[in-house]
Order: C-alpha cells, then sequence, then structure tokens
C-alpha cells in the first residue's frame, strides 16, 4: 500500500520536484523533502476505528472480503476519513460491514506497533439494531464466545491484543486458552 511505502512518493505534490530524504530535526527521522520549494511531505499514519460488540452469541467478527490478510477474521472496522469523527467512524463502518447499528460504549484503547502505518481505535459497542449479514468487504459474519474465537485465524496483531483487553475488562471470569 502506498501510504505504508515512503518509496512511493517520488514528486512534490506543490511543484512536481523530485522528493529526498533529509533529516531536518536531530533525533527525528528522516523525511521527504522538495529539493526545489522546501515542501516537506510527512508521512502521518492512517486512523482505523473498530467496534467489538457482542449478541446474545458472542463477540462479532468478520471474515475479511479484501487484502490485506483476506480470509481471516478481525472485529468490524476501517479507516476513518479526512474530517471525520473518530467514533462515527467506528459506528459507520460495523453498519457497512456486518449490518449492526451500534452505540459506543466507551474507547477500549488506541493500538499501534513499529513499523506499522496504522493506528487502531477500538471501542466497546452495544447493539442497537440492525441484522447480523455479511455485507461490504466481507465473506463471513459469526458471533463468537470467548471459547470459540479463532485466535489462530485472526488478521492482525492489533486484533489480537484488542481481543484480549477486551475479554479482560468485559469477561473477567473467563478462562480462555489463547496465545500471547
Amino acid at each position: 500500500m502506498a501510504h505504508e511505502d515512503p518509496d512511493a512518493y517520488r514528486f512534490c505534490p506543490r511543484c512536481a520536484e523530485g522528493l529526498e530524504r533529509r533529516q531536518l530535526k536531530d533525533g527525528e527521522p528522516e523525511r521527504l523533502v522538495c529539493g526545489a520549494c522546501a515542501f516537506v511531505f510527512y508521512l502521518d499514519p492512517k486512523v482505523a476505528a473498530c467496534t467489538i460488540c457482542r449478541t446474545d452469541a458472542g463477540i462479532v467478527l468478520l471474515k475479511r472480503g479484501i487484502d490485506p490478510q483476506r480470509g481471516l477474521w478481525v472485529f468490524p472496522g476501517g479507516f476513518v476519513d479526512r474530517g471525520e469523527a473518530v467514533g462515527d467512524a467506528a459506528i459507520r463502518e460495523t453498519l457497512e460491514e456486518v449490518g449492526l447499528r451500534v452505540s459506543l460504549t466507551g474507547i477500549l484503547d488506541a493500538y499501534s506497533t513499529p513499523g506499522n502505518a496504522v493506528v487502531v481505535v477500538v471501542y466497546a459497542a452495544e447493539v442497537v439494531g440492525g441484522t447480523l449479514e455479511a455485507r461490504d468487504e466481507t465473506l463471513e459474519v459469526r458471533a463468537f464466545t470467548p471459547e470459540e474465537i479463532p485466535w489462530d485465524e485472526l488478521a492482525f496483531e492489533s486484533t489480537r491484543i484488542a481481543l484480549r483487553d477486551y475479554l479482560n475488562r468485559f469477561y473477567p471470569r473467563v478462562r480462555v486458552v489463547r496465545p500471547e
């Protein structure tokens, strides 16, 4: 993906001259800088907004219908559009992907890892309407009890960490065997 690969950007978006890597301040990473107009092209992270919600049958997960990690399980979520509130994006993505209308009950956490261009903001959510069904970018959707979560088939490290955090907070008495 271009937003993850700094070498994908070679030309200045202002004047179309070539970009070069330069360290502008001690202790900071190299930045892409235009040699002609001095524009600094910051490679900012992408923000994804997600929900972990449950029905009477369990925690809602979907099987991704797109790359990266097509065919693996995640909770509903996707990228925040410029100017969109993060919480609104989480609600929108949940409806788009699994057909459920949700109300956010609190932020679980924000997850980022070195070398990954995506910051994942995860909310706990309550289902307030809709019908659980595979929709946009989704191959399959299911509700899993904590014991049934397919830990070896989860798409991202942030998915594993957030689900562990969710289980610790909302299912503290449930003993779940899962990979660390």
